[in-house]
């Protein structure tokens, strides 16, 4: 392709942007609502979501309790969501949903809300506040929405969430036992199997339970240690009794024995 060539489609490429803007600020300029209605569809249609918001952001007040209010509120939802901007997303959508509770388009924005929360729920490591929005949002479509056909989707999400829950619970009560808080971490394993009682890191919490009563112990003045080592005994019959050909049956063996000679002597 030729310089001349290549120069002639910059510059039709630049005068087309330098038109669309030009039309695009007249528009935002105009006391025309209904104009800007259309032009607002027309950009949402063609997936220019930041223009089509910001008309929408006008009619919003303008169409209010108007036939088009709905469309509008829909729309207007969807541009923040499309952006990413999921918190705004959520919230839009889920005031539609309240506002027209019986609008072709509730399902769809019950179930986007709930799914904007999930997008924005973050790292297991990091607050896990909109992680319990998405699952409570989801569990709601699901009640309500029986049929639905994101439901499958929905509860696959469910247990995603679930899990990073999970996983959260687990690091957090193992890091009570890493810095030696072993208190602290006696009272959050036991939290963390309470909480998820099916979980995959079950017999590693259960190790560390017993293995954490028994530092306990050892650690503790001499009037605390005998109810603490009993408790190592009696967690170790739990271990035990759910798990006897564990991997760590032959070090749990060896505290239990510490502690009941322990017991003896006290």
């Amino acid at each position: 392709m030729s310089k001349m060539k290549i120069k002639f489609i910059v510059l039709g490429i630049a005068v087309t942007f330098l038109t669309s803007c030009s039309e695009y600020q007249k528009v935002l300029k105009s006391s025309d609502y209904n104009l800007k209605y259309e032009k607002a569809l027309v950009y949402y249609e063609k997936g220019d979501y930041y223009r089509a918001q910001s008309l929408f952001d006008e009619l919003v007040s303008i169409f209010k309790g108007s036939d088009k209010s709905e469309k509008i509120l829909f729309y207007y939802a969807n541009c923040h969501y499309k952006q990413k901007d999921y918190i705004l997303g959520a919230y839009y959508f889920e005031n539609f949903a309240k506002t027209f509770p019986y609008s072709e388009f509730t399902e769809e924005a019950t179930y986007t809300s709930a799914y904007c929360y999930y997008l924005n729920s973050p790292r297991y490591s990091l607050d896990q506040a909109d992680t319990y929005k998405a699952i409570d949002a989801m569990q709601l479509f699901i009640n309500k929405y029986q049929g639905s056909n994101y439901i499958t989707e929905a509860n696959e999400i469910i247990e995603k969430l679930r899990t990073k829950l999970e996983k959260k619970s687990y690091e957090n009560a193992k890091l009570y036992y890493k810095i030696g808080d072993y208190q602290s971490a006696a009272v959050a394993l036991h939290i963390s199997i309470k909480e998820f009682p099916d979980t995959k890191y079950r017999e590693e919490l259960l190790y560390l339970i017993v293995k954490t009563n028994f530092l306990l112990a050892e650690n503790s003045v001499r009037e605390k240690q005998g109810e603490r080592y009993q408790n190592t005994i009696t967690e170790y019959y739990s271990f035990i009794d759910e798990f006897p050909t564990s991997e760590y049956t032959n070090e749990i063996e060896k505290m239990y024995t510490i502690s009941v000679n322990q017991i003896k002597t006290l």
